[in-house]
């Protein structure tokens, strides 16, 4: 077989057609002799009678195939030139084929000898000549020779030099002029080689030999052009050094404390070797790869075509982790449902049990101190028509408007309209599953080209352990990193000044610093990669670095798990990113990276954070059960958030700091603790079509910047530091600022076709000194009011919504509040309609319908102005005006509700009041009919909602099949989010 190469062809390339075909029971039992038998003769045979026995016949090929687990195991782990081919990093793990390992180690071995194979192929008289057979050179005590320099003075080409046991200290630079093979009799380690070798011949092999440095010179070795090739050895404490256009092959080797410099090298390949201790950089890769290749380029390209793919194949590509008991139990890359945890949902009260002393059936409006009504009813109005009176008296007759209610309108699959209920498992839709590493690639023929390419230096299945730095590439290098191990070093891999990396499938953890770090335009493909407890950011991206993160598990870091600043940039995409101390992702310094398609999950801090001016496009992420908020946007940042699915986180859903800014638009904020949205107007957010629901406190709340809760917790903002060696670095001093993004200038915070329903507390609440536009929105069935504006000195405009079916009012104004309510559909809210306390509210063609209270209630010392609206109260009155309030109601249709109510209630005889041209209908009859016509039902939404997460265009009625019970004390109203009231 493979033993004598010139005169035995490899098993793989004899032609099925030239081995004589017997019957397996002839050939086996000939003698007599049954199979088992014959493995167990067999098994005792050297390599090359193997190889003749398998060209006996094919039954005689198969038996010899058989052996694998067996004979061929045998001769793979008792060949002193190689190791088990799992070694360093699983050395317990057997590989698929022993045979198949042994041939591919045998076919590496023997590329230095490639180059003599061209040059006797070349020459034509070569047919005529006699082969040359290679010497054997012995040195050592008692041989022929006693030192390596004499048995090199004495080498012809290719002859093999064996250096028997003990230490050769040469004094001298050793230069090899021919090539020969060097290799070490016995153990490794038997041998001991303190030498300094420059090579200045074609070719070289050096095998089971322990390379320490000469007295004069740290270089243990160097090729400027020829190709060497190392086998089992054990470098300490020196250098290596290949120049392009020289190339290298590196196989079962171990480095302690050395360093391998690559410098514009074509190509070279570090195999199943370990590095160990290094004081500096492990490998460093210097410069574009040359264009002036030598003669084994070819051959090493085609070594790494023959030999088994990193590359995902059918469903195999699922991460497998070496060190399980250090990671979570992460979703599959198949994961497309969520498993809800938790004893009950955030918006679940403590007790929602009716009052002891309320009638069951009772539908009165309760009116407290202030004068709001509750409605003490079971949870019957839940969207629809308006309601039913099943349980009224005969006598007391309840006239309803035919109308429709806005409710929200199925998303992402219809899965979030439902309350959340623990331990059940919600469907994500096909656009946030996450795909498998093959998929990606297989869409993205970019990603596909990089993983496929080979340029520079090929590292793979090698552990870089207990040192300072890993792979070091620099200067237009290019490096591709397949299955290795890094750990317990400063940092494992960094990418500078313009070079390329790509990584597959790569364990990175327990770093001092960050796992993987780019800057200045370094870029590239990290792929697969499973990457935990960093002390620092598990990938970290900087000064227009622009690489491509696809598919990696990134966790349990100390701090962030990928970080973007000083104008980084990047490709994030369909990645794990889970468990970090801070932020999953976070981005600052003008970063500006696109991040889709990832599922960022139970961090202790936000999960996306985007501050001091970062950028970026977030669109299509499942960002669920973080600590803090699930994206925090302060000082500065303006994102495009678009498209995320944000839910069970146990803060706030999305929070908009002091001076963040950015679109905020399309993203489903579901079944969060806090809010869903938390955001301060004075930063002029755009909040606009998302889909907030169910979450535990407000839908979205608005505050002012005046509070100074502005201020970043501990573990963000000017706490952090991100220099990559520790010390502080000025980043604004140096950042290149970019033309900002084309979108729609704002001059005051809007908040605009939202779907927000089911909020444990008020869907909108607005504590705000600045200007605000709320405008298209449906607010539906939240567990307090509708809209509450506790503040708003600056004018706050309410135009267009649909306020619904909410546990109390539809809109509450408080006292000192200007605010302009044009055109929205007030309906079917447990208390009133609106109920105001402001000293300037302008009311102005409004449809306040079948609201149990009062259609529109004036507290004292309030100043409003009613105007052409139309108002009906489902059983109470429809304008009440209580005690010294200031209004004009003017030009008004109001409609009786109950037979024993008046539309109109004034308790005292206030002159402030004025009443002019309005018009009362009052019904005569049961078989009267009222609709809303000519303008219909407002509001008129069917060219105002767009953007997936919105209610239908047409009118829809609601028919939800869960109702909201809880109500929020009046500790919630603090204009803080939990994020920062917790600190």
């Amino acid at each position: 077989m493979w033993g004598h190469c010139c005169s035995t062809p490899l098993l793989d390339q004899i032609p099925a057609s030239t081995i004589p075909c017997l019957d397996p029971k002839v050939a086996m039992e000939a003698g007599g002799l049954p199979l088992e038998l014959w493995r167990m003769i067999l098994a005792y045979l050297h390599l090359p009678d193997l190889g003749r026995c398998s060209l006996v016949c094919r039954a005689w090929y198969e038996l010899i195939l058989s052996l694998d687990s067996t004979r061929w195991r045998q001769l793979c782990l008792g060949c002193t030139e190689c190791r088990h081919p799992n070694w360093p990093n699983q050395p317990d793990v057997e590989p698929e084929s022993w045979r198949e390992a042994f041939k591919q180690h045998y076919l590496a071995s023997k590329t230095w000898t490639k180059n003599a194979l061209d040059a006797e192929s070349s020459a034509c008289f070569s047919l005529f000549c006699r082969r040359r057979e290679r010497r054997t050179l012995r040195v050592g005590p008692g041989r022929e020779l006693d030192s390596l320099g004499s048995a090199l003075a004495m080498a012809n080409l290719y002859d093999r030099i064996v250096l028997f046991p003990g230490v050769y200290e040469e004094q001298g630079e050793i230069i090899l002029k021919v090539p020969v093979e060097i290799v070490g009799h016995g153990k490794l380690g038997e041998v001991a080689l303190l030498a300094s070798i420059d090579q200045h011949c074609s070719t070289t092999r050096l095998c089971n030999l322990v390379f320490m440095p000469a007295w004069f010179s740290p270089i243990m070795y160097k090729t400027t052009s020829g190709h060497v090739q190392f086998d089992n050895c054990n470098f300490e404490n020196g250098h290596i050094q290949v120049h392009g256009p020289g190339t290298c092959q590196v196989k079962f080797c171990v480095f302690k404390n050395t360093h391998v410099f690559l410098h514009n090298v074509p190509l070279c390949i570090l195999e199943n070797c370990e590095f160990v201790g290094s004081e500096n950089n492990s490998v460093t890769v210097e410069g574009h790869p040359s264009a002036d290749k030598n003669w084994a380029y070819k051959y090493l390209l085609g070594l790494i075509k023959a030999s088994p793919s990193f590359l995902p194949t059918g469903d195999s590509d699922s991460l497998l982790p070496l060190d399980l008991e250090s990671r979570d139990q992460a979703w599959s890359p198949r994961t497309c449902d969520i498993v809800i945890e938790g004893s009950q949902s955030p918006t679940s009260p403590a007790s929602s049990s009716p009052k002891p002393d309320s009638k069951p059936g009772s539908q009165e409006a309760e009116v407290g101190s202030d004068g709001e009504g509750v409605a003490q009813t079971p949870d019957s109005s839940d969207g629809g028509l308006s309601p039913s009176g099943e349980d009224e008296d005969e006598d007391q007759l309840t006239y309803r408007l035919s109308y429709q209610v806005q409710g929200p309108r199925p998303v992402l699959g219809g899965s979030f309209l439902s309350p959340p209920l623990p331990g059940a498992s919600i469907q994500l839709p096909s656009c946030l599953v996450l795909n498998s590493l093959q998929q990606e690639l297989q869409k993205d023929k970019e990603a596909m080209a990089l993983a496929s390419s080979v340029q520079g230096c090929l590292i793979r299945k090698c552990l870089f352990r207990d040192g300072k730095g890993g792979v070091f590439v620099c200067s237009y290098g290019r490096a591709k990193m397949e299955g290795n191990i890094f750990r317990n070093l400063t940092y494992a891999v960094r990418c500078i000044h313009n070079s390329k990396i790509v990584m597959l499938r790569n364990d990175i953890y327990r770093c001092r610093a960050s796992g993987i770090f780019l800057r200045l335009e370094g870029g590239g493909l990290i792929a697969g990669n499973n990457i935990y407890h960093n002390a620092e950011a598990g990938v970290d991206i900087r000064k227009k670095s622009n690489p491509l993160i696809l598919c990696n598990q990134i966790h349990h870091g100390l701090r962030s798990g990928i970080v973007v600043l000083g104008n980084g940039k990047g490709v994030i995409r369909n990645n794990q990113i889970f468990s970090n101390k801070e932020a999953g992702i976070y981005i600052l310094y003008h970063g500006n990276p696109v991040v889709s398609g990832n599922h960022i999950f139970k961090g202790r801090a936000a999960g996306i954070a985007v501050n001091e001016n970062g950028k970026g496009l977030i669109t299509e992420n499942v960002i669920r059960e973080n600590q803090w908020g699930g994206v925090d946007i302060r000082r500065g940042g303006v994102p495009v958030l678009r498209s995320n699915l944000i839910c069970f986180g146990y803060s706030d859903g999305v929070v908009v700091g002091d001076e963040g800014k950015g679109l905020i638009e399309g993203n489903t904020i579901y079944a969060n603790k806090g809010c869903g949205v938390w955001m301060m107007a004075s930063s002029l957010p755009h909040v606009t079509s998302n889909h907030v629901s169910y979450n535990g406190l407000y839908g979205v709340a608005v505050f002012s910047q005046k509070d100074g809760s502005g201020e970043l917790p501990g573990g963000h903002g000017a706490q952090e530091n991100f220099s990559e060696d520790g010390d502080a670095i000025l980043w604004e001093t140096e950042l290149e600022k970019e033309d900002e993004p084309l979108r729609r200038p704002l001059a005051f915070a809007l908040v605009e076709s939202n779907s927000i329903n089911h909020s444990g507390a008020s869907g909108l609440y607005v504590q705000s000194s600045e200007a605000l536009h709320i405008v298209t929105n449906v607010i539906h069935a939240n567990g307090d009011r509708g809209i509450t504006i506790a503040q708003s000195s600056q004018l706050t405009h309410v135009t267009n919504n649909s306020i619904s079916c909410n546990r109390q009012s539809g809109v509450k104004v408080e006292a000192q509040c200007k605010v302009e309510l044009r055109g929205n559909g007030i309906y079917d809210n447990r208390g009133h309609g609106i109920i105001t306390k402001g000293d300037s509210t302008v009311v102005i063609e409004n449809d306040i319908i079948g609201n149990r209270g009062s259609g529109l209630q004036l507290l004292p010392r309030s100043d409003t102005k009613v105007i052409k609206n139309r108002i009906h109260s489902f059983r109470a009155y429809g304008i009440a005006v209580r005690g010294r309030a200031k209004a004009l109601v003017q030009e008004n249709i109001i409609f009786q509700g109950k037979t024993n109510k008046t539309i109109f209630q004034q308790i005292s005889n206030n002159r402030e009041c004025v009443m002019q041209n309005n018009k009362f209908l009052v019904f005569k009859k049961k078989s009267d009919t009222w609709r809303l016509v000519n303008p219909p039902a407002r509001p008129h939404l069917e060219h105002s909602l767009r953007g997936p997460s919105v209610a239908h265009s047409g009118q829809k009625v609601a028919a939800m099949a869960t109702r909201l019970t809880a109500r929020v004390e009046g500790g919630y109203h603090r204009n803080r989010s939990i994020f920062c009231t917790i600190l």
